[in-house]
């Protein structure tokens, strides 16, 4: 079996290499420059480093994220895929310390030598410049996470150190797209979503040989600690298939718009990059079909007498097929695009800030038609109405009602966050102060009270499957984060009302905005912020979703109405500013239409104190209905008591009371 295992990861490697050696020849990324040939070390070197640095990333996230979500700690299987995890993350940390080195030596040509200068040019190199720095703080990422996976193995820890993991993507990702061009975003939010996805499409299937091999030599054992070993493989794989079909998703739709921002006209498809590109799209579709038919065919005979076969078929055509695509996708990145990655010599003062030219003016015609597509959130969309279609229809084939009126709720509350992140206020935002703001008060205030009368967490709680085996699943990792202790801190009424409104405030008069004007991470942060921010709050006042504490409604009432207060606060005082905030982004955008920067920050303001205050009036109306029907239900409730108790208890009050009148006469 250890063959097996062997063959399956020799596969791998091997498919790989052959897939960057052909996509290096297509692209001319093997032909040496005629400026500054690093030499065929560099050269051939740097690719075939980035791709086994890509493998051993996808052994750290995939196999984390397969054990958190189909195995159970503290069994020998789960602290395997830990250690999987471990050694995947150490192999990361070398080879991009390697990679690193090699890109410094092909970006300068320097003579290598252990003298000082060499020595400085190459700390400038990682301290100074943005792609050294970043290929520093993934070294540094990387070696962290792998201490913490050698040493931390509970559910939280595991689980935290995935969330380091999926960041250690993020500082490449931003550099593998020059910042001074068109596309910047949609290529960042593309090649990190990419890079996420297939890591835990790859890394999961490396961890399923490894768990395979464990589960068969446990098998042939009669320990009791191999019996702990155990493992139910169809269960795993068909676990994994559906980690895999969300990866495929993912992968498919970040590599279409990283695809079409880097090769600008359909024509192109048949340039050197084109040509890499369409045969890494065949690979995709070859492994989505294969991923169907497993799913459909293979997976149904785990269970049975050719077990082997079956499962060693689903494994190594995957991984001949993931092999040449990543192999593919390691000499994409050698190779030159078809649209430059330089900036033009002469920009505008908007170009130079956003790195896009000054759009039209924002008409009637432009709200309705204009947009600027924001990858990340267009699939979080997508996400969020398959899943919640997919919960209402189990319900109903279970034979379970659920309100219509709270899917129309979800579904306007997505298609409004799409509508914003990737509609005209998003393509507006970075020039006009008052579209930021607008933007701001529909993502914090608005989309929760849509999403949060969808209440989706109690329709996941009532239609995901619960597990019996130790295992955490969707259902599970709800549960948990409902009743974890930093779920208590942050939907307690108050500290989500503090968090709602100072937050507020600590974004518009500290350097936070100014974060999320230059840079594209801070942009992200803001969204997430104020959308979470603004969800906690509403569902501490309106909504039906479990948390560990509400206050009565007089309560929600009085906090509403301060919270009202604060937030009309607000709107004045960014109309008072009698300066500009952000003054060197907002008037320096050399805008010839539209309001001027001070009028527009004055309507901004505007719109934060009045149409701000509509999705408030909004949660003061739904919460005094919630109110009256609350009351409406406990009168009910006493009168249908009274009626099975005959009124004894009245009778009693009126028989106590007698009794104390008599009393006092007597005395």
């Amino acid at each position: 079996m250890k063959i097996y295992r062997l063959a399956g990861l020799a596969i791998l490697l091997v498919s790989g290499v052959a897939g960057l050696i052909v996509a290096l020849m297509v692209g001319g990324g093997a032909v040496p420059p005629k400026l500054l040939d690093p030499g065929p070390v560099v050269m051939w070197g740097l690719p075939a480093i980035k791709l086994i640095a890509n493998l051993g990333a996808a052994a750290m996230f995939g196999s984390v994220v397969l054990a958190l979500f189909a195995l159970k700690a503290g069994t020998r299987p789960f602290d395997i895929a830990i250690d999987t995890a471990s050694i995947g993350a150490a192999v990361f940390t070398v080879t991009s310390g390697i990679a690193g080195f090699f890109t410094f030596m092909a970006a300068f040509n320097p003579k290598l030598s252990a003298d000082r200068g060499f020595g400085e040019q190459f700390g400038r190199f990682l301290l100074e410049l943005p792609l050294g720095q970043a290929w520093l703080i993934t070294v540094v990422m990387g070696a962290i996470i792998t201490v913490l996976l050698f040493g931390w193995r509970s559910w939280t820890g595991t689980l935290l150190t995935a969330v380091l993991a999926a960041a250690s993507f993020l500082p490449l990702a931003t550099q593998g797209h020059s910042g001074d061009v068109a596309g910047h975003t949609v290529a960042v939010n593309a090649i990190l979503l990419h890079t996420v996805g297939a890591a835990v499409w790859v890394g999961g299937v490396m961890l399923l040989i490894i768990l395979r091999h464990l589960d068969r030599r446990a098998a042939a054992t009669p320990g009791k600690k191999d019996r702990d070993s155990r493992i139910d493989i169809p269960l795993l794989v068909s676990r994994y298939s559906s980690l895999a079909i969300a990866a495929f998703v993912v992968v498919a739709v970040s590599g279409i718009a990283r695809t079409v921002v880097a090769i600008g006209d359909w024509n192109e498809l048949f340039s050197p990059y084109g040509l890499i590109v369409l045969g890494k799209a065949v690979l995709l579709v070859g492994l989505g079909l294969f991923g169907f038919w497993y799913r459909q065919q293979l997976i149904p005979r785990l269970d049975g007498p050719k077990e082997k076969r079956s499962f060693w078929t689903l494994i190594l055509g995957e991984l001949t097929l993931m092999g040449l695509a990543s192999g593919a996708a390691a000499a994409l990145a050698r190779t030159p695009p078809p649209v430059g990655e330089e900036a033009p010599a002469v920009q505008t003062p908007a170009e130079r800030l956003t790195r896009t030219p000054l759009p039209p003016e924002l008409d009637v015609e432009q709200w309705l038609t204009s947009y600027d597509i924001d990858i990340l959130w267009a699939i979080a969309v997508g996400f969020g109405v398959f899943l919640y279609i997919a919960g209402v229809l189990r319900l109903r084939r279970r034979g379970d009602a659920w309100p219509v009126f709270r899917t129309v709720f979800w579904m306007l509350g997505l298609a409004l966050l799409l509508w914003v992140t990737c509609g005209p206020i998003n393509l507006y935002q970075d020039y006009l102060f008052s579209v930021h703001m607008l933007g701001h008060m529909i993502l914090g205030m608005a989309i929760p009270v849509l999403l949060v009368m969808g209440a989706p967490i109690t329709l996941a709680l009532r239609s995901i499957r619960k597990r019996d085996d130790g295992t955490r699943g969707g259902r599970e990792w709800i549960m948990w984060a409902v009743h974890s202790p930093y779920s208590r801190i942050i939907t307690h009424p108050f500290v989500a009302a503090a968090i709602f409104i100072l937050s507020l405030w600590a974004f518009y008069f500290t350097d936070l905005v100014r974060w999320a004007m230059y840079d594209h991470l801070g942009h992200e942060w803001m969204v997430i912020h104020f959308l979470i921010s603004g969800y906690l709050f509403v569902m501490t006042l309106i909504g039906i979703d479990p948390i560990p504490k509400r206050l009565p409604h007089a309560g929600r009432l009085i906090t509403l109405i301060g919270v009202m207060a604060m937030h009309a606060f607000f709107g004045m005082a960014i109309m008072m500013q009698e300066g500009l905030m952000v003054a060197e982004w907002f008037g320096s955008m050399g805008r010839t239409w539209g309001p001027t920067p001070m009028e527009d920050q004055y309507i901004g303001g505007g719109i934060a104190w009045s149409v701000g205050e509509i999705p408030t009036l909004i949660l003061a109306i739904t919460l005094a209905i919630q109110w009256q029907r609350s009351d409406l239900k406990s009168q009910r409730r006493r009168d249908r008591h009274a009626d099975r108790t005959g009124d004894a208890e009245l009778e009693e009050y009126n028989a106590r009371l007698a009794a104390l009148a008599e009393r006092d006469s007597a005395r």
